[in-house]
This record gives C-alpha cells, sequence and structure tokens, in this order.
C-alpha cells in the first residue's frame, strides 16, 4: 500500500494493488494546475484508492476532467478523464514516498516548455502514448 496526501496534512489518501501509467506530463493543464514546468504522475484502478482522511475539492478541469485538490493548502492531488474510467491518476509527489514510483516517460513533450531539456533518458512521447 502506498500513502500520501497534501502539504498541510489536511487530505490523506492510500492507493492499493500495482501502479501503472507512470509519467511526467508537459501539458499546459497540468503545468498551470500545478505552478510548475511539470507533474509526475501514476495510475491506480478506483477501487484502489481512496481518501482516508479530510476532503478534497474538486474542480473540472475541461469537459472530460475532473482535478482534485486539498482546499486549504492547494496541492494536487488526483485526475480522472472520462474517457479512462478504469483508472485515477495521483500526483507521484503527494506520496510519502515518491521514490516508489518513478516515471517510466514523458508525456504531451510537444508542449514542453522550450527552456526546459530533459536529460533522463525516459521515452518521450509529442501527444499521449495512444497518439504518440
Amino acid at each position: 500500500m502506498m500513502t500520501g496526501g497534501c502539504f498541510c496534512g489536511q487530505v490523506r489518501y492510500e492507493a492499493l494493488g500495482t501502479p501503472f501509467n507512470a509519467t511526467v506530463c508537459h501539458c499546459s493543464d497540468c503545468r498551470r494546475v500545478a505552478g510548475s514546468p511539470f507533474v509526475a504522475w501514476f495510475s491506480v484502478a478506483p477501487a484502489e484508492f481512496r481518501f482516508v482522511s479530510g476532503e478534497p475539492k474538486r474542480f473540472a478541469s475541461s469537459a472530460k476532467a475532473m482535478r482534485s485538490f486539498c482546499p486549504d493548502c492547494g496541492t494536487p492531488l488526483t485526475f480522472q478523464h472520462n474517457d479512462f474510467p478504469a483508472e485515477i491518476d495521483i500526483t507521484t509527489c503527494s506520496l510519502d514516498n515518491p521514490e516508489l514510483v518513478p516515471p517510466q516517460d514523458h508525456v504531451r513533450t510537444n508542449r514542453r516548455l522550450s527552456w526546459l531539456r530533459l536529460a533522463d533518458g525516459l521515452k518521450e512521447y509529442p501527444g499521449t502514448r495512444s497518439a504518440g
């Protein structure tokens, strides 16, 4: 089991099972929500994830996507897309131990900031994995 939560400790979660889709996303939505040049995510099945204390605030960041964050400190926590109901994405660095789920690739690198240079050797997808 993996545990994590927000910066202030108000919202805590548990994630069970084997993580998949461990990635670093470079899309403008992720950047703006996190105030960062990219965001590391991993997925688990929704049945393998639960909030154990506190209640995150949720908002629709697009017509098909819902994000959650701590209403007190603002830490981004989860992302769910209507087209992928079998997964919930969790911000890797909200884990108590982010080393448990290292990224396997980069997605949406066609949106990467021009001043950011990647040197980790991970596979890069200009869009999503399925789109290449």
